[in-house]
């Protein structure tokens, strides 16, 4: 075989090495992104629990459309014995909630506070919602039970049976929804985000930080951004993951992060 035709076949070898690693790395992220709405996402769904993923309700799948003054809130129930994971607190009050101004929500957690400004005016269910399980104590001695690294990079709280299976024993329409071209943009660091399954109107209790680079599509409900502690949650991101859990497919943080409490204010004008 002559020397040229070696290279010429080398180098067609290499072509193809090339391709198969940028599909591989392309499944990967895609892999990655996926995780948002939790590993065990197709037991979820069989089981009706509350995790992640986002889509809107309305004519135009943004959500409610918003106007000064209040919004109508409305809460459907989950079902607790489909999902045993959920966590029965009640509901917030139906109605009307305000759609001005912001609230600070205080996650207080073993490695120090994390304050974040809520965007009630934007998102005035879930900040409703929010603001009512807090005052259960509903994510009181929880843990945050997945740190994403690779792909996107966020961390995951709010599930008190840690599995990322649970939420309230109610489930709702997302709102706030970002809808920018460049998926990294939708999410900047810094930005607090709820969860859900890939069904509508399935928000629960769950919600993510992102403390690094996040290209997501714009299916999550911006609650609202964090003004302080955001070096505590890059500094759990920077030390790192356990292996996935082969039951519930999320990858805990090595550093335990645990909520000891969480508090919302009454609204404030902007």
């Amino acid at each position: 075989m002559s020397s040229t035709i070696q290279r010429e076949r080398a180098a067609a070898r290499a072509r193809l090495e090339r391709q198969m690693a940028e599909k591989l790395e392309k499944a990967r992220a895609r892999k990655k992104r996926s995780a948002i709405a939790g590993a065990a996402a197709a037991v979820l769904l069989v089981a009706g629990g509350v995790i992640w993923a986002v889509v809107a309700m309305g004519d135009d799948d943004k959500g409610p459309a918003l106007a000064d003054g209040d919004v109508s809130c409305m809460w459907t129930p989950d079902d607790a014995q489909a999902n045993p994971d959920l966590k029965e607190v009640g509901a917030p009050p139906t109605g009307k909630a305000p759609n001005t101004g912001t609230q600070t929500m205080t996650i207080t957690t073993n490695l120090g506070a994390i304050d974040v400004e809520v965007n009630t005016a934007k998102a005035p269910c879930t900040a409703r919602s929010m603001t009512y399980l807090a005052s259960k104590g509903f994510f009181d001695n929880t843990k945050c039970h997945r740190l994403v690294t690779d792909g996107i990079k966020v961390l995951q709280c709010g599930d008190p049976s840690g599995t990322g299976r649970g939420g309230p024993t109610y489930k709702m329409a997302e709102e706030n929804l970002p809808n920018f071209t460049d998926d990294l943009k939708n999410y900047p660091k810094g930005t607090i985000a709820m969860a859900k399954t890939d069904q509508p109107s399935s928000t629960g209790s769950q919600f993510f930080i992102v403390w690094g680079d996040t290209p997501l599509p714009g299916q999550y409900t911006v609650l609202g951004k964090v003004t302080k502690g955001l070096d505590i949650v890059e500094k759990v991101g920077a030390d790192g993951a356990l292996p996935e859990d082969p039951t519930t497919g999320a990858t805990a943080p090595k550093t335990e992060v645990i909520i000891k409490t969480l508090t919302v204010t009454p609204p404030q004008e902007g």
